[in-house]
């Protein structure tokens, strides 16, 4: 399988989002560190996303995730950046510093190097935070670094979509 195949899924998953929450008045906001942008990248592809998206931060280091989306100093230390924990405060942290109804993150490690064998290539952690819940997972991915990073975006809308409907 190649991210080529996962554009298109993408790219419907993203025009949902923008639908859904157009229709039903709601900001989003990104945190993304191990996809660098391509969530909000995909959103903002769709016309009509100026509507629904806040705010998007490419958050690779720890001095963003802490200093700009308040993952504590403790969260950090205890569990990683490439924990559920840390996803979980991004997505929480971003909602809060833009306003958005829904904050989305990712955090971990796409490789094909900085694996380790606590937090191995192709871990991506996933949160989508409302004023609700906070929901967040891990996930083990496999392959080349585009697919893994296009694989934890798809995951990430459909969690997201899946928030926004319920």
């Amino acid at each position: 399988m190649t991210a080529e195949r996962y554009y298109e899924g993408i790219s419907e998953l993203a025009g949902e989002v923008v639908r859904e929450c157009a229709a039903r008045g709601l900001k989003i906001s990104t945190a993304e560190s191990c996809t660098g942008g391509l969530i909000s990248g995909a959103i903002t592809a769709v016309s009509g996303s100026s509507a629904v998206i806040e705010l998007g931060v490419c958050s690779y280091s720890n001095r963003v995730k802490s200093g700009i989306l308040n993952v504590s100093t403790e969260t950090l230390e205890k569990y990683s950046e490439y924990s559920v924990q840390c996803a979980g405060e991004m997505a929480h942290g971003i909602r809060e510093l833009s306003g958005a109804d829904f904050g989305v993150s990712t955090t971990g490690v796409a490789g094909p190097t900085g694996g380790s064998e606590e937090h191995p290539v192709g871990e991506v952690c996933i949160a989508v935070s409302s004023g609700k819940r906070s929901h967040s997972e891990r996930f083990l991915f496999s392959g080349d670094r585009e697919l893994i990073r296009a694989m934890a975006v798809q995951k990430a809308l459909e969690m997201l979509i899946e928030e926004i409907k319920d």
